[in-house]
């Protein structure tokens, strides 16, 4: 993929080199002109000799797009709104808390769930959401409530450092691309 994505950069005519490219694996995330989605794409496309990848894509649906487990949300002033996004098919089923696992496999459970959120959710009443929500998912998963308490007092006195995701594109379009593998 790596190679792929640099030749299709590199070659890309210029009106339709993405403003922005963000890439985890084989899920593409772009930032670029709605009338030049269909052209890169085919340009994408061209890229493999092979023919075994086929880049395909997703188009922004009534202000929104789905980028891993986040819902993109554009917003009126411009600037986008990044929550935490869980399929419907998603059972909130994490390592059980009696199981015989180690303790530090338990938390980081609970640090990865709690880091998330606080990482990459842009608005405080839907952090305080998606705690309520970790908080009800891991009681389930029969979590005492001071393993929580634990590891956000960790996080919050920088313990476990953090990096902040600031994102404002503005009068843009974005497309999510994706890549489905023919194998031959």
């Amino acid at each position: 993929m790596e190679f792929l994505e640099q030749k299709a950069l590199t070659t890309s005519p210029e009106e339709y080199k993405p403003r922005l490219w963000k890439r985890y694996v084989d899920d593409i995330l772009e930032v670029l002109k709605r009338d030049t989605v269909e052209g890169f794409t085919e340009h994408l496309n061209g890229i493999d000799e092979t023919g075994s990848i086929k880049f395909t894509y997703e188009m922004e649906h009534e202000g929104s797009l789905l980028f891993l487990d986040i819902l993109i949300t554009r917003q009126q002033n411009g600037q986008f709104k990044l929550t935490v996004y869980r399929k419907k098919t998603h059972t909130d089923q994490y390592l059980h808390f009696e199981s015989h696992d180690r303790l530090e496999h338990k938390i980081s459970v609970i640090r990865i769930l709690v880091a998330r959120s606080e990482n990459l959710v842009t608005e405080k009443c839907d952090k305080d959401n998606e705690m309520e929500h970790i908080k009800s998912a891991l009681g389930a998963c029969r979590y005492p409530s001071w393993s929580i308490t634990k590891v956000q007092r960790k996080m919050e006195s920088a313990a476990y450092p953090q990096s902040k995701i600031k994102v404002s594109v503005k009068s843009a379009s974005w497309v999510c691309p994706t890549s489905s593998y023919t194998l031959r």
